[in-house]
């Protein structure tokens, strides 16, 4: 194990996951897992969906669509909003493997 990594318990829609991140990534991991879990509790409540896969990609859309709103707002920025997003697709990718195991 790399030594600049550590393991991060979060909560998201009430199931806990463990992230592994580098060194002082704690509380911007559980800032990420905040963030999802309000939206996926935001669209559980306006849709009255319980089922935790549909949440989650309706979440993932919905995040995506506010990182695309701010990515043509700022095309000039040294932000690389493409690799950003792909990010978050991984991260999400991981938390939906370990939610089915």
């Amino acid at each position: 194990m790399d030594n600049s990594s550590q393991l991060v318990q979060v909560e998201i829609f009430g199931q806990t996951y463990s992230l592994r991140g580098g060194a002082g990534d704690s509380a911007y991991l559980q800032d990420l897992a905040g963030y999802l879990d309000r939206k996926m509790h935001d669209i559980s409540d306006h849709t009255g969906t319980a089922d935790t896969m549909k949440l989650a990609i309706l979440a993932a859309l919905n995040v995506v669509d506010e990182l695309f709103q701010l990515k043509s707002g700022s095309e000039g920025s040294a932000v690389d909003w493409s690799g950003k997003a792909e990010e978050f697709v991984e991260m999400l990718d991981r938390c939906l493997k370990e939610a089915e195991r």
